[in-house]
């Protein structure tokens, strides 16, 4: 609240989130502003590198999809930044490394189980009432591997499910509740995503990720509030060389 107060009095406020949101409405309560940076600080935090953790380990396991992700890393490079960090237009234009990492979130949620309280009593569509008060749960785990939502190759880490014709394809937010749907969704969805697609491009620009126990062991899953890989994920990181060619293409 002490940080929130003295921003707002300040009347200095530059490009950082609490300045923007500030910024975008006087309306908003030093209360809703808290809470607002409080959200984004905790749900930001571990849930980013529990879900790469998951990721890394999937393209090693899958070599293909390595493979295409780097193939997509050149291109970009090629249309526009050959040196330097990614611009935001260019991560924007990772697709398939949008459609990856969107299966990596299906398969491993870092927040696998989400809990409501009824504000008032209710009836589902389906006919299901819910008093006032009451808790309801929902399982992003579960629903990730159902087969009726996701079809008999839901075991399978496809990115290509997401794609079409080159371009990332959203599904219903209700089928993919990773980042919640309705007036409840998520805040930090559009940013996790750019946040996840930067560090994602610069270390397999920069850096070969190699698992250094058995590739394809199976990795046990610690539920808690956070998805994460029990005991985490043994890794040896070797830097790339990175060569400038005539064309000004980086060949990795």
């Amino acid at each position: 609240m002490q940080i929130v107060r003295r921003r707002k009095s300040s009347g200095e406020l530059g490009d950082d989130l609490l300045s923007r949101f500030i910024s975008e409405s006087s309306s908003y309560s030093d209360e809703f502003l808290r809470d607002i940076i409080v959200s984004f600080v905790l749900a930001g935090r571990d849930t980013t590198s529990a879900t790469l953790t998951w990721f890394f380990y999937l393209i090693s396991i899958h070599p293909e999809v390595k493979t295409k992700l780097l193939d997509e890393l050149r291109a970009v490079r090629a249309r526009g930044a050959r040196e330097g960090e990614l611009t935001v237009e260019q991560v924007k234009g990772l697709n398939y490394m949008h459609a990856a990492l969107s299966e990596t979130l299906r398969l491993y949620p870092p927040v696998p189980l989400q809990t409501r309280a009824c504000a008032e009593s209710d009836v589902w569509p389906d006919g299901t009432k819910v008093k006032k008060g009451k808790t309801v749960m929902y399982s992003a785990y579960a629903m990730g591997k159902s087969e009726k939502i996701w079809g008999s190759d839901w075991e399978e880490f496809r990115p290509e499910r997401w794609m079409d014709e080159g371009e990332f394809r959203a599904v219903n937010a209700f089928k993919f509740p990773v980042f919640h749907a309705g007036p409840r969704m998520c805040l930090g969805k559009e940013m996790a995503y750019v946040q996840m697609k930067t560090v994602v491009a610069a270390v397999m620009e920069r850096f070969e990720i190699e698992v250094v126990d058995e590739v394809k062991k199976k990795r046990e899953v610690e539920f808690t509030m956070i998805l994460r890989m029990k005991g985490g994920l043994p890794v040896r990181v070797r830097r790339k060389t990175m060569m400038m060619n005539d064309d000004g293409t980086v060949e990795i």
